[in-house]
C-alpha cells in the first residue's frame, strides 16, 4: 500500500484519512462510467448528478481520489487558459476567444460557489493573479498580453503595473512591471478534490478506488475485477495517465512540474516580503515559474524543467528530480534574498498532460458512447471545472451554451513517435532554459533562439 500522504504537502494536509475506498469487486452496470477520480472525472460526475440525479454514476480510480495532478498542483484557480489570448484569437477568431476567456473567468467564481454550497473547506481565496516582468526583457510580454485582452474587450479586468506598484503588493528582486487581474484565486487542491469526491457520493455517485482500468471499449471500462458497463457513456478522465493506453499514448505529453515549499514565515519575514493580498504570482519566463502564498503562511515555488522521459514514462522518481529542485531553490533565493536560509519542508511533483497544440479537448461520441476530457497543460484547476460542465451537457444533450466554445467536440493532433518526440522535447526544454538564462544575465540570446521559438509555436 502506498503512503499517499507522502506525494505532496496538500495530500499530507488533506484533513482526512487517505484510506482507500473499496475496490470494484465484480462486473457492474451503470449509466455513466468514469475513469479517474481527479478534478475532471469528479466535476463531470458532480454536474451530471446535479442536473440528472437519477443517473447511476460510478468512478474507478487506480489509486485514490486526488492522487494525480489534482492533489499535487500549485494551488492556482486561474482565469488563464492554457493557450494565450493572442493565440486563441488567431486560431478561432475574436468572438470565440472572448467567449472562452469569459467562461474561464466565470469558472473561478463557480469553483468558489461550489465550495461554499457543498461546505468544502478548500481555503478558497480570491486574491487575483499577478504576472511579473523580472527584467526589462519581460516587459514586452506584459504589454502584449494586455493588448490582446484589450482587443477582445476584456482589458477592464486587467491593470498594467509599474515596478513601484508591484512592490506595493510583493517585494521581489529585479521587477520592472507587472500585469494584475482580480479574477483568480488560490486554494488547497487536495481539500478541493477530496471534498468533491464526498459531494459526488452525497448525490448518489459511487467511487471505486485501487481499481485500475486495463482497457476500454464502447460502453465499458475493463478492470481486473470485471467490467464497468455503461448505458449512456464512458468518460476517459485520466489526464496524463491516459498515455498508458496504447490508443492514447501519443494524445498527450506527460510534462513534469515540480514544487518546493517553505516552512511557515514569521511575521517579520512577511513584513520583508509584503504579499498581503495573497495573489497567485508568475512571470513572463519561458520556463514557467509560479508562486502561491498558502493559507498557513508558507511560500510555494513551482517550476517546469524536469526532463522529459523517453517513451512518455511517468514514474515516482521523476516527482523529485534533484537538479530541478536545486534550480527551484536557487531561484527562490534570487527572488527573496531577505529570506536567505529559510528551510524547505516539502518537495514534490507530478505530470501534467500537454496536447500537441496546447488546447484542452472535451468530446463525446454518442455512437461509441466514449467521452474524453483532457489536456490542461498545468492550468487544470479552473479549466477542469469548465470542461466538466461542458461534458456533462454533451452527455445529457442539455444545451448549456458551453458547447459553442472551441474546446468542445475536438481533438488535437497526436505527438510525434519516438525517438523524434524525445529529441524535440528535450531540445526545446534545454533551449528555452538557455534563452531565459541569457536574457536574465543580459547576454545575447543563443543563436538557435528563433528556431526554438518557432518549434514552440508549431
Amino acid at each position: 500500500m502506498r503512503d499517499y500522504s507522502s506525494y505532496s504537502f496538500w495530500l499530507e494536509d488533506a484533513g482526512e484519512p487517505l484510506t482507500p475506498r473499496p475496490s470494484l469487486a465484480h462486473s457492474t452496470d451503470v449509466d455513466v462510467a468514469i475513469l479517474g477520480a481527479g478534478y475532471s472525472g469528479l466535476w463531470t460526475a458532480y454536474y451530471l448528478l446535479r442536473h440528472s440525479p437519477q443517473l447511476r454514476i460510478a468512478i474507478v480510480e487506480k489509486e485514490i481520489a486526488g492522487f494525480g495532478a489534482s492533489g499535487r498542483n500549485g494551488g492556482w484557480c486561474s482565469p488563464n487558459f492554457p493557450v494565450t489570448a493572442t493565440t486563441l484569437e488567431k486560431r478561432f477568431g475574436a468572438q470565440a476567444a472572448r467567449e472562452l476567456l469569459l467562461a474561464m473567468r466565470a469558472s473561478v467564481d463557480e469553483v468558489g460557489r461550489v465550495c461554499a454550497e457543498e461546505k468544502i473547506d478548500a481555503r478558497f481565496h480570491k486574491g487575483g493573479v499577478l504576472t511579473l516582468a523580472r527584467g526589462q526583457h519581460q516587459l514586452p510580454g506584459i504589454r502584449a498580453s494586455y493588448a490582446a485582452h484589450e482587443r477582445l474587450g476584456l482589458a477592464d479586468r486587467y491593470q498594467i503595473l509599474s515596478g513601484e506598484q508591484v512592490a506595493e503588493r510583493i517585494r521581489v528582486t529585479d521587477v520592472r512591471g507587472g500585469l494584475y487581474t482580480p479574477d483568480g484565486a488560490s486554494l488547497h487542491p487536495a481539500r478541493l478534490v477530496r471534498g468533491l469526491a464526498r459531494a459526488v457520493e452525497a448525490r448518489g455517485g459511487v467511487i471505486y478506488e485501487r481499481t485500475p482500468v486495463t482497457e476500454f471499449k464502447p460502453g465499458s471500462l475493463i478492470t481486473p475485477a470485471g467490467e464497468l458497463r455503461a448505458q449512456r457513456a464512458i468518460v476517459l478522465a485520466g489526464e496524463s495517465y491516459l498515455t498508458r493506453f496504447s490508443r492514447l499514448h501519443r494524445a498527450l505529453l506527460p510534462v513534469y512540474s515540480l514544487i518546493s515549499l517553505t516552512t511557515p514565515l514569521t511575521p517579520g519575514q512577511w513584513s520583508q516580503v509584503g504579499w498581503q493580498g495573497g495573489e497567485s504570482v508568475s512571470t513572463m519566463r519561458n520556463t514557467v515559474v509560479y508562486l502561491t502564498r498558502t493559507s498557513d503562511g508558507r511560500i510555494l515555488f513551482g517550476s517546469r524543467g524536469a526532463p522529459y522521459a523517453f517513451g512518455s514514462k511517468i514514474t515516482d522518481q521523476q516527482d523529485t528530480h534533484e537538479a530541478t529542485m536545486r534550480m527551484i531553490q536557487r531561484s527562490f533565493a534570487e527572488w527573496f534574498p531577505a529570506l536567505a536560509g529559510i528551510r524547505f519542508t516539502h518537495a514534490w511533483g507530478g505530470a501534467v498532460g500537454m496536447p500537441r497544440d496546447w488546447m484542452p479537448a472535451v468530446s463525446f461520441d454518442p455512437r461509441s458512447r466514449i467521452a474524453s476530457i483532457m489536456g490542461y497543460t498545468g492550468q487544470g484547476v479552473s479549466t477542469s471545472n469548465l470542461a466538466g460542465r461542458l461534458l456533462a451537457g454533451l452527455i445529457t444533450q442539455q444545451p448549456t451554451g458551453l458547447e459553442r466554445l472551441p474546446m468542445a467536440q475536438r481533438r488535437s493532433t497526436n505527438w510525434e513517435m519516438e525517438p523524434l518526440r524525445w529529441l524535440a522535447i528535450r531540445y526545446m526544454q534545454s533551449a528555452f532554459l538557455r534563452i531565459d538564462e541569457a536574457a536574465e544575465a543580459g547576454r545575447p540570446l543563443p543563436v538557435d533562439a528563433k528556431l526554438a521559438e518557432y518549434l514552440g509555436k508549431h
